[in-house]
Order: C-alpha cells, then structure tokens, then sequence
C-alpha cells in the first residue's frame, strides 16, 4: 500500500526521561550485603588494632662480643684476660600495634603469644613512657651488674648517697654523691648498712653521721624523723630520707654499650661478661652459654619474665647450655627446646662456679 505525499509525516517518539529502573533480585541484594560486610570485616580485622600485644624471641647478644664494632662490655684503666665462646644475654619482642588478623596470625604460629595489653600498658600510658621506664630498668642493671661483678672479684666497695630527699633530715646536711663511711656509730659497707644503721631508732632521736666528699672527711649529726612525714611507708625507726647505693672504689672505668635494649633481665649476663673480661681463664669453655636473670649489687638473681620465648631465642642463636634464676626452672623446664642444657643459678658466685665445673666436666645443678 502506497502513502500520499501530501500526508503530513508522523513525528518520532519522544524518549522517556526517567533513568532506567533497576531491578535488583532478593538474591542480589543477599550477595551485595554479603560482598559489603565481607570487605567491612576485612578492613577492621587488617587495620583496627586489638587491645593485646604479641610476645615472641627477641634478638640475643654476646655480651663478649660486640655491636657495630663497639664492645659490649669495655673495661679501661684495668688489665683484661682473652676470652673464647660466648656469653649471650636474651630478650623478648613485644609488639603493640597488632591487627586482629596478624593476632590471630601470631597466635597460630605456635611461636609467638598473645597478653592483655594492660599487663604491660597501664591505663593512659604511652608506648613512650613505658620505653622510658625499661630503659631506666636496663641501665640500673648495668649499674648492679657492675657492682656484683667487682664484688665477686674483691674488688673495694663504696657507699654514695645517690638521692636525698627534698626537706628530710638529711637534706641541708648530706649531698648526692657524698661517701657515707658511718651511721649512728655503725660502719656502712653496703647500702643495705643504711636502714640495718638505724634499727631501734625513733623519730626525733639524734644520730652521728661520717661521710666524705670531696676527699675530705666530714662529721655531722642529724635529727630524725616520721617516715610518712615525707611520704614514705610507715615504719618504728627514725627516718633520714637518703636513698644510697654501692658502687666500685676502683681506678678504672667499665662501660655497657648497648643500645635500643630495655628491662632489668640482662644483669646476670653482664655480670658474668664483666667477671670474664677481669680474670684469667675462661667461662664459657669454648661454647656458647646462654641465659637471663636480674641481679642485685650483692650478685643475687632474680626471676624475669618471657623465659620460654629466650630460651627458644638462645636456641637459634646456638647456645647450648642456658642459665636459668632459680625461680623460673619449672617454667623453663616444661618449655625447654631440644638440645638445651638448662642450669639453676641462684646467685653470681654460682653461676660462676656451675660455669666452671662445667667445663671440667662436673655435676651442676640443673632444673
């Protein structure tokens, strides 16, 4: 059938300006959900961080050795003896900043563990303050290692007031870095000498003081007082308000050099690398002796945390023999690796003697 060409043409459709409409399943929106939660749970669990820290084997050192070419251990002014082997000092890593994916992953490891944050951060405190704090810890046992270390080896002592308490009865009379010699007519050879002087003393009781500073000998007297009167726990005796410590009369200089380490754990290491280094003969008999423990200026060892985690850390680093304080053999004995002699060290004269028979092929007395 043919048109007219006088027919008036028929205008186009003109196109709907509404957007498409989509129609999304029920199973779609089921999948979409799926896929959104799925990607909001994967960001939370890789970059939420969880309220627990991981602990783990941290680095090992050889307290003969040295680190950049700088000895741990340096002694100067003083003859020094070779050594062979090794004296290593353990650690721990801690973690703070873990997700909970790198928890969950750490923990199914088998070779890291995973601890309440508070147990190591108490509430409001920063990463900053507890470093400082472990610093403050891992340079005061470099001070007692040094202390028992000399002790051990007979070296003379001394006693310095090391702190003074601001008001208290020895302010005014005593200074930081003076040398107490007497107390209430008792002799101080140790720090500890201090509060035993002033047994069955009462506050407002007057006391004589001997002290040197400077090289010059000095005599005082000081009335004591209430110890709460300044903040300090209760006690029957009178209070003086003088924090002293021991420390080595000796001509020569012995220095710690290590850096980016923290805690109190590395004493008895550092003790035993300072014994090492000043007598003759040698600790650790050609092998390589691991170990931990704190130590106080009279040489005794204290327990530490982590044990499982330096013993591991010894292990690889090719200890096979570890000292172990006394007080952490049953949990070093229930997590000791293959191959690893553990020893019960009590205090440094021990630890010493037990190295000793050792290498001679004697019983020592083990965990």
């Amino acid at each position: 059938m043919s048109t007219s060409p006088d027919a008036p043409a028929q205008p186009p459709a003109a196109a709907d300006p509404r957007p498409p409409r989509w129609n999304v399943t029920r199973r779609g929106w089921t999948v979409l959900l799926s896929f959104v939660l799925v990607v909001g749970l994967g960001l939370v669990g890789g970059f939420v961080p969880v309220p627990y820290v991981s602990l783990g084997p941290g680095p090992t050192y050889d307290t003969l050795g040295a680190v950049e070419g700088v000895p741990i251990v340096q002694i100067e002014g003083e003859q020094t003896y070779p050594t062979n082997g090794q004296l290593r000092m353990t650690t721990v890593s801690v973690n703070d900043e873990i997700s909970l994916f790198g928890a969950l992953g750490l923990w199914v490891s088998g070779r890291y563990a995973l601890a309440p944050r508070e147990e190591y951060f108490r509430p409001g405190e920063t990463e900053e303050e507890v470093e400082k704090q472990n610093t403050k810890l891992f340079q005061d046992s470099q001070s007692n290692a040094e202390v028992a270390a000399l002790r051990e080896l007979n070296y003379p002592m001394k006693v310095i007031a090391q702190q003074i308490t601001a008001g208290a009865p020895a302010d005014k009379v005593l200074a930081p870095g003076d040398e107490l010699v007497e107390i209430n007519g008792k002799a101080i050879a140790t720090a500890e000498k201090v509060r035993e002087s002033l047994a069955g003393t009462r506050p407002g009781q007057v006391v004589s003081v001997k002290y040197q500073r400077d090289g010059q000998d000095k005599t005082a007297t000081i009335t004591l007082g209430k110890a709460t009167d300044f903040g300090a726990e209760a006690r029957e005796e009178g209070f003086i308000g003088l924090g002293p410590v021991d420390r080595p009369d000796v001509p020569f200089k012995t220095a710690i050099n290590l850096q980016d380490v923290g805690g109190p754990s590395a004493g008895l290491m550092f003790a035993l690398a300072i014994v090492d280094r000043l007598s003759p003969g040698d600790l650790s008999g050609g092998t390589t002796i691991a170990g931990t423990g704190e130590i106080s200026t009279l040489g005794v060892v204290g327990r530490i945390g982590g044990i499982p985690f330096k013993m591991v850390a010894a292990r690889e680093a090719g200890a096979t023999t570890f000292l172990v304080p006394a007080d952490n053999c049953v949990e070093a004995r229930e997590n000791a690796p293959d191959g690893l002699r553990l020893i019960k060290v009590e205090t440094l004269k021990g630890a010493r003697q037990s190295l000793e028979d050792l290498k001679q092929g004697r019983p020592v007395p083990g965990c």
